[in-house]
């Protein structure tokens, strides 16, 4: 819907990495023995609702989707984020008090595109999704890889 109003937005990378993805965690650097721990985590796929739009900055805002924080989503990133807490460089905003779960739309948008932006997406309603699985995102080497233990039928 963004590119279709001639905004600028992320489905314009077209890479495996850049499918939608609510980030739970991050750390400067994980260590092996938190990557076996991230391996280890039972996980099986958790229903949710994509909300209200949100804007994060001001001098090149990012357009994001919240997701509507259920108990489940929020079990999942507690454990996600105790396993991975030891590590150097998390920040403060994956804190299990400080996070805000969302889908990432746009980034660095000029300000002069938000309001078209947020018109080509604003909807009156919320939409289900699913979320699949974990993955981790190494940026440095620019690849992923699943982690987590699938476990189906709940």
């Amino acid at each position: 819907m963004l590119a279709e109003a001639g905004v600028r937005s992320l489905a314009a990378r077209t890479d495996e990495s850049n499918r939608p993805h609510i980030t739970a965690a991050v750390a400067r650097q994980i260590w092996p023995r938190i990557e076996q721990a991230l391996d280890e985590q039972a996980f099986a796929p958790i229903p949710v609702r994509l909300g209200g739009l949100v804007v994060f900055g001001a001098r090149r805002p990012i357009l994001v989707r919240l997701v509507v924080p259920s108990e489940a989503l929020l079990a999942l990133h507690r454990r996600i984020f105790h396993t991975v807490s030891p590590c150097p460089g998390v920040p403060a905003n994956v804190h299990p008090d400080a996070w805000t779960p969302h889908i990432t739309l746009a980034r660095r948008l000029p300000p002069n595109q938000l309001g078209e932006a947020i018109h080509a997406v604003a909807q009156d309603r919320d939409f289900p999704a699913t979320v699949l699985g974990i993955r981790r995102w190494d940026g440095d080497q620019r690849r992923e890889w699943p982690v987590g233990r699938i476990r189906r039928g709940r």
